[in-house]
C-alpha cells in the first residue's frame, strides 16, 4: 500500500526533512523506557518503508543509499580514529586473540550446526562464513549515545573495526571451496580454488594501501590548519573521496575509512587529534538518524515468518560463537574480567556487510546454475539471501540492547546518560 500519491511529486528531500523529525522524536520515545535510539529510528524505518506504508518505496531507498554509504564511511573512519597502538597495547594482545576467537568460533559453531541439520556441507559453510561479520555501526552509535569510556569501550572500538576485514577472509575461503564443491558435484571438475581464495586477501590489502594513502596525504593537510571547522571539511572530503574510490574500486568502504583514522590518530599529536575529531560528535547523531532510519526501511517484517529452523539455528551459533568465542580468547589473552565478560554482548548487530555478502552468494552462485546447470547452487543462493535478511532483524534490534546492557555493567555508562 503506497500512502504517496504519485501525482503530488513530494520531493524526495522533503520526505528525508520529515523522517529526519520523525526520526528524533522515535529516539526520544524509545529513551524513555531505557532502549537506545537506534531502535526508534529503525522502527520509523520499519512503519516508513515498503513492509508498511511504503513512503520509503524502493525507488527513494535506491536515491538516498549514498547516505548509508557516507554513514558507514563516518563511523570506519571514527573506530581508526579511536585505535591508537598505544592504547591496545595496554589492553594487550588480548585483542587480537578476542577477535580471531570470536570470528573463527561464530564460523566454525554455525557450519558445524548447520551441517547436522542439513547434512549440506556448501550450505554449511556459507552460512558458517556469513556469521563473523557484525555491524559496527550499531555498537558505536550506541558507544557515542550513552558517552561510554573505558576498557570495554576501547576493546569494543577494536573488535568492530577489525573483525570485518577477518570476516570477508573467512567468507572468501569458505565460498571458494562451497563453489568448488558445488562444481564438481555438478560437472565432476574441479573448481578452480586459488582465484577465488585470493580475491578477499586482495581487498583487504588494497583497502588499506588505499586507505594509507588517503590517511597520509589527509594529514598532511590538516597539519596546515588551525581551526577544527577548517579541518572537519577536510574530514568530510577525505571521507567522501575514500568512499567513493572503493566502491569504484570494488573495495571494503570500512577498511578503507578506518585505516585513514588509523593514521592520524597513530602519527599526529593528541591536541591536532581532538580537533579533528571533535566536530564529529556534532554530525554523527544526524548520521546515525538517517543511517538507522534507512535501515529499519529496508526490513522486510514478512520475511521473519519464513525464517525457519535454519534461522533459529543460525541466530543461536551465531550468539554462542560471538559471545563464547570472545570470552575464551579474553581468558587466553588475560584481559581484564569485564571486557572478558561483556564483550562478546557488545557484538551481535549484523546488518550491511553480511547482507553484502550473501548478495555476492546470489550472484556468483547463479552463474554456477547458469555454467553448470547446478540447481543445489541456486537454491543456496535464495536460502542464504532470505535467512541472512531476516536474522539481520533479529541482530539489528537485540544488538545495540545488548552493547548497552554490557557497557552498564562495565561500568563505563555514567548513570545520567541512561
Amino acid at each position: 500500500m503506497n500512502f504517496i500519491n504519485p501525482s503530488l511529486h513530494i520531493s524526495v528531500l522533503s520526505i528525508l526533512g520529515v523522517s529526519t523529525v520523525l526520526a528524533f522524536y522515535a529516539g526520544q520515545v524509545v529513551r524513555k523506557i531505557q532502549l537506545p535510539s537506534i531502535i526508534g529510528y529503525m522502527v520509523l524505518g520499519i512503519i516508513l518503508g515498503p513492509a508498511i506504508l511504503n513512503i520509503y518505496n524502493e525507488s527513494i531507498i535506491k536515491q538516498l543509499s549514498f547516505i548509508t554509504e557516507i554513514a558507514l564511511g563516518f563511523v570506519a573512519f571514527s573506530i581508526g580514529s579511536e585505535l591508537k597502538m598505544s592504547s591496545l597495547r595496554s589492553l594487550g594482545a588480548g585483542i587480537v586473540y578476542i577477535i580471531f576467537a570470536e570470528s573463527f568460533a561464530a564460523f566454525f559453531c554455525v557450519a558445524i550446526l548447520i551441517y547436522i541439520l542439513t547434512r549440506d556441507l556448501p550450505l554449511a559453510l556459507i552460512f558458517g562464513s556469513m556469521a563473523p561479520a557484525s555491524a559496527p555501526a550499531g555498537t558505536v552509535a550506541v558507544i557515542q549515545e550513552y558517552k561510554a569510556k573505558g576498557n570495554l569501550t576501547k576493546a569494543l572500538y577494536a573488535v568492530v573495526g577489525f573483525d570485518d576485514g577477518l570476516a570477508i577472509i573467512i567468507f572468501g575461503f569458505a565460498a571458494a571451496i562451497a563453489k568448488s564443491l558445488l562444481v564438481a558435484e555438478a560437472s565432476n571438475q574441479t573448481g578452480a580454488i586459488l582465484p577465488a581464495l585470493l580475491t578477499p586477501l586482495k581487498e583487504i590489502s588494497l583497502s588499506i594501501v588505499v586507505g594509507v594513502i588517503v590517511g597520509v596525504i589527509f594529514c598532511q593537510l590538516v597539519r596546515r590548519l588551525s581551526g577544527s571547522r577548517e579541518m572537519f571539511i577536510l574530514v568530510f572530503a577525505a571521507v567522501l573521496f575514500a568512499t567513493g574510490l572503493s566502491i569504484t574500486l570494488h573495495l571494503s568502504l570500512i577498511m578503507t575509512n578506518m585505516v585513514i583514522g588509523f593514521v592520524l590518530v597513530n602519527t599526529s599529536k593528541e591536541l591536532l587529534v581532538r580537533k579533528v575529531v571533535s566536530p564529529l560528535s556534532e554530525i554523527m547523531p544526524l548520521l546515525f538518524i538517517l543511517f538507522f532510519c534507512l535501515a529499519g526501511s529496508h526490513l522486510e517484517l514478512a520475511k521473519i515468518a519464513s525464517l525457519g529452523t535454519i534461522g533459529i539455528v543460525y541466530i543461536i551459533g551465531r550468539s554462542a560463537g560471538l559471545m563464547g568465542g570472545a570470552y575464551f580468547g579474553g581468558l587466553v589473552g588475560h584481559v581484564d574480567e569485564k571486557v572478558k565478560k561483556y564483550v562478546g554482548m557488545g557484538i551481535l548487530s549484523q546488518a550491511g556487510v553480511a547482507i553484502g555478502l550473501s548478495l555476492i552468494v546470489v550472484h556468483e552462485f547463479n552463474e554456477l546454475y547458469v555454467q553448470y546447470g547446478s540447481s543445489h547452487a541456486r537454491d543456496i543462493g535464495t536460502m542464504v539471501l532470505t535467512s541472512i535478511t531476516a536474522t539481520c532483524i533479529f541482530f539489528e534490534i537485540i544488538g545495540p540492547i545488548l552493547t548497552k546492557i554490557a557497557l552498564k555493567k562495565a561500568g563505563e555508562i555514567d548513570q545520567d546518560n541512561c
